[in-house]
């Protein structure tokens, strides 16, 4: 069977989003904390979000960094350009930052991709391209893995989460011993998207420690900086130990660079060395030194966590206090149960001017909201109690 080709961003289209998105989205962090900024004024236009009739749209709905690039990124992506004309550029430190970084990874534990959605793709070619090969993880979890498994004729084994929405980790270990010859792959988002919700770090030993070892599982790790609860721990320790762990990171979400597309992987030289076979093309170098900035930059980095959670948190209290529950969630995401099909309600916020998130099966009653700046929630929580709070009109009423 001949491997498909993983799609990739040019670097000259890959450079042409990004200072469109640098344009209309830059502001002070600190200034945007408090409701202030670019993001007032542009409504979140600035996040792609096309507008309607005349007003611009609020995005809430790609788990997107509202606070754009650091000014400090965007002067280590200027300082690249100097290099665009040439073949073998310097990485910006990249190489360095991620070994300081990640503490006992080495180099060749490391791989970088498009985004880590090529990480995703990589995996789900490398280790499911076998005729008959299947990839075991949950539903409803982040879809890629499981795509690209259709993609190339391989088969999802998909386990329903827990009445709790927890990701059933001893259904998971059954379904691998079961059809053992055949899994390929077990795929686990942690936390899990689109429930925000994290699998503890000793069901992740669980999971690690009772399957077989030549069965890799890929732990997606996107939202890993976003977590506060003491019961997770990362996956990385166990790349440390040789195990058959593959750790997969992105650099859009709390780096903020969704457009300039960079993720990584961490796992053993002989499971990044089956992904390598269907890598094509490489990373460019603006987004090499802006990926270094990045991991230098803790201070940025607490404040956007900071800042996410604050504003989750007041958000779910809120709509608590409405009468509506949201799942616990450690990620810059929720997922709020609607009490009726949320397909109508995605429609009913867009008339609103509001994006937000798509349907996830068989959660058809909860939707999924991004967390916005102060300004965007705000704008949120008005539209949501004229959907569900504000009383209609009666037509008994009406007459009177």
């Amino acid at each position: 069977m001949s491997s498909k080709n993983v799609s990739r961003r040019t670097f000259m289209g890959g450079l042409a989003a990004t200072l469109g998105f640098v344009g209309s989205q830059i502001g002070d962090l600190s200034a945007q904390g408090r409701g202030a900024g670019p993001q007032a004024a542009a409504g979140g236009a600035g996040r792609g979000a096309a507008a309607n009739n005349g007003v611009p749209m609020v995005k809430l709905s790609n788990n997107e960094n509202p606070y754009g690039i650091a000014e400090n990124v965007r002067t280590a992506m200027n300082e690249a350009f100097k290099y665009g004309h040439l073949y073998g550029t310097p990485d910006g430190g990249l190489g360095d930052a991620m070994l300081a970084y990640h503490p006992g990874i080495k180099a060749q534990n490391i791989l970088y991709g498009s985004g880590s959605g090529e990480i995703l793709h990589l995996a789900g070619t490398a280790f499911l391209i076998d005729p008959g090969k299947k990839v075991i993880g949950v539903e409803p979890t982040y879809n890629d893995v499981y795509s690209q498994a259709t993609n190339i004729k391989a088969e999802s084994i998909r386990i329903p989460l827990l009445k709790d929405y927890n990701q059933d980790i001893p259904a998971i270990i059954k379904a691998v011993k079961r059809h053992y010859r055949d899994v390929g792959l077990v795929y686990i988002c942690n936390p899990n998207n689109p429930t925000g919700m994290i699998l503890p770090k000793s069901d992740i030993q669980q999971l690690v420690d009772n399957i077989p070892e030549d069965i890799p599982i890929l732990i997606d790790e996107a939202y890993h900086h976003f977590v506060d609860n003491t019961a997770y721990e990362s996956a990385v320790p166990y790349v440390i130990e040789g195990r058959s762990v593959i750790v997969a990171r992105t650099f859009s979400k709390i780096g903020g660079l969704a457009a300039m597309r960079l993720g990584y992987a961490l796992a053993r030289p002989d499971l990044l060395a089956e992904m390598r076979r269907f890598q094509s093309g490489s990373i460019n170098v603006a987004v090499r030194f802006a990926g270094a900035t990045v991991l230098k930059d803790t201070d940025t980095a607490a404040k956007v966590k900071r800042l996410n959670t604050e504003i989750r948190n007041k958000t779910m209290a809120e709509l608590k206090s409405l009468g509506y529950e949201s799942l616990p969630s450690d990620a810059n995401f929720f997922m709020l149960s609607v009490k009726r099909e949320v397909q109508g309600v995605i429609e009913d916020f867009r008339k609103k001017n509001i994006i937000v998130g798509r349907p996830f099966p068989p959660m058809t009653q909860h939707l999924r909201v991004s967390v916005g700046t102060t300004e965007e929630m705000s704008k949120f929580m008005a539209a949501f109690k004229e959907i569900f709070v504000t009383p209609k009109s009666s037509a008994a009423g009406a007459g009177k």
